[in-house]
């Protein structure tokens, strides 16, 4: 770690979220452009939320948990924002999501992601064994249309 990542802290406390910093982060995303706020606060709602705070208390991170905290897990929405990427904090939030007591011991912990494969690797994760053994619904463009929601 990056000895300016001490300068921040990671709390799953939802109150402290800031929702307008995670969503303007996330609807203009590669993987959820165009999300409509209902949506995201829904998301969050029934998520395991990580909140990156600096020094400050403002939020320039996150990342969500989908879980049943016993044999499951899925990785979501991870961001740093751009001006602080680059010093450490990812690996941080990363390192403080797969450490969580709750996360502990689950059968499968899985998550997407188009360019952080290096990242998430130093963490334990790996290319699925089997692909023929996953399947998904993934409608093209699910957000289409709902731009209009975007700031």
């Amino acid at each position: 770690m990056n000895a300016n990542t001490q300068k921040y802290t990671i709390s799953t406390d939802k109150n402290k979220l800031n929702f307008k910093v995670i969503y303007h982060f996330i609807a203009n995303s590669y993987w959820a452009k165009g999300i409509p706020k209902s949506v995201m606060q829904k998301a969050i709602d029934n998520s395991m939320c990580f909140g990156v705070y600096s020094a400050q208390n403002e939020q320039v991170g996150f990342a969500r948990v989908v879980t049943d905290n016993a044999t499951f897990a899925y990785l979501a929405d991870v961001f740093i924002i751009p001006d602080l990427q680059g010093n450490g904090l990812s690996k941080l939030l990363v390192k403080t999501i797969v450490e969580h007591p709750d996360l502990q011991g689950l059968r499968r912990f899985l998550l997407a992601t188009a360019d952080a494969h290096g990242l998430y690797a130093q963490y334990g994760f790996k290319p699925i064994d089997n692909p023929a053994q996953l399947m998904q619904i993934n409608p093209a463009n699910v957000y289409e249309g709902n731009t209009r929601e975007v700031e």
